[in-house]
């Protein structure tokens, strides 16, 4: 016999939002990501009829084995996807984080396209008592492609319910402090394992954004410039200036123009002007993903040593560094002013238990 939901405790949820990765490092399992994902009209903004005929006769049939050796290349012996991997970390760490501040709130991570589903997790919350929901991309700069589309999938879902939670959204965060100084922490700590680069003889800080076509920027898509406060604020916390790190987006896709500068031709344009070493982070990734780990961790850097480059360094993403883990709780605290964050007492619940028997009495 199912219990009344309107006598289960009622509970806050805070619900992290990533794009997702295949299930496997298998064709079959790559092109059924990439399916989902670039029939996205948020993300590839091409007339539907246009882009179905390219989708399924080129790019799935060419890119998809392509690309699930890429996946290959970075899968985690035992662990699986990296992206995967650290999310969930960051949504478990998150939660017990709650717990030890004394708060009873759900944590939980939903995928855009594959595996877990915003449908299945919402679902799933909704189980547990979820009375109030807070979303928090895993995106720090906003874009329509990204957190839009994230926010678009839960609406779609909640549109379906008839009892909606309260619900709040976090736009961005690309310029909080706490959010910052994880980046300085991330950066330094790789500094004190590697050595701090010679900015004096010429070493950069490559700061690689995820890329858009420049026609969402026309558009009006704030990402670009949130890119730039991000990595402007994060050069300003390591003290550098604005000759010895460089803003770069990468990940470029077709013939359209896309934000520059572009990261690998900024790598090898650096490499050939005598630049010894560079060290390249992603801001924009709390996780590492394909597009860190093989894109930069692994070509990006051939590019460079192959120009004429001597040291390269990449700087892992976020992932579970406690700092950044902080920077989510301090995002999320922020948000959910007001909210209660335990689940209510016996007091409470024996209250609305009568308030409960009251209007069925009366009906």
């Amino acid at each position: 016999m199912n219990q009344n939901p309107h006598l289960r405790p009622s509970k806050t949820a805070v619900l992290l939002l990533n794009l997702g990765t295949p299930s496997a490092p298998t064709p079959k399992a790559v092109r059924a990501y990439l399916k989902e994902f670039l029939s996205d009209p948020r993300v590839v903004e091409i007339p539907r009829f246009i882009w179905w005929f390219i989708l399924n006769g080129i790019i799935l049939p060419i890119r998809s084995s392509a690309s699930a050796k890429k996946y290959a290349s970075i899968w985690l012996p035992q662990l699986g996807s990296p992206l995967m991997h650290y999310s969930r970390l960051q949504a478990k760490e998150l939660q017990e984080k709650f717990a030890n501040e004394g708060h009873t709130v759900l944590v939980d991570l939903a995928m855009r396209y594959g595996k877990p589903s915003t449908q299945e997790v919402l679902e799933n919350l909704k189980a547990e008592g979820m009375e109030r929901l807070l979303l928090l991309p895993l995106y720090p700069q906003y874009s329509a492609t990204t957190t839009a589309s994230s926010f678009d999938e839960v609406f779609q879902v909640l549109r379906t319910w008839r009892n909606q939670p309260e619900l709040r959204l976090v736009k961005h965060y690309h310029d909080n402090p706490a959010y910052i100084a994880a980046l300085r922490d991330q950066v330094l700590s790789s500094w004190d394992k590697d050595g701090r680069p010679d900015f004096a003889g010429g070493d950069r800080l490559v700061m690689s954004f995820h890329g858009l076509p420049k026609r969402n920027l026309m558009k009006g898509d704030p990402y670009h410039c949130e890119c730039l406060k991000t990595g402007r604020l994060l050069g300003e916390a390591l003290g550098l200036d604005s000759n010895q790190c460089i803003v770069t987006f990468q990940s470029r896709f077709g013939k359209a123009e896309w934000l520059k500068p572009y990261t690998a031709p900024t790598l090898e344009k650096l490499a050939k002007e005598g630049c010894q070493r560079v060290d390249v982070f992603c801001p924009g990734f709390p996780a590492d993903c394909l597009e860190t780990l093989e894109e930069i961790a692994m070509e990006a850097r051939e590019s460079f040593l192959e120009r004429g480059g001597k040291d390269y360094r990449y700087i892992p993403c976020l992932n579970s560094n406690p700092k950044w883990i902080e920077a989510l709780s301090d995002i999320a605290y922020t948000h959910l002013l007001g909210w209660p964050l335990g689940s209510e007492s016996p007091e409470e619940l024996a209250k609305r238990h009568e308030r409960a028997e009251f209007v069925k009495n009366q009906s």
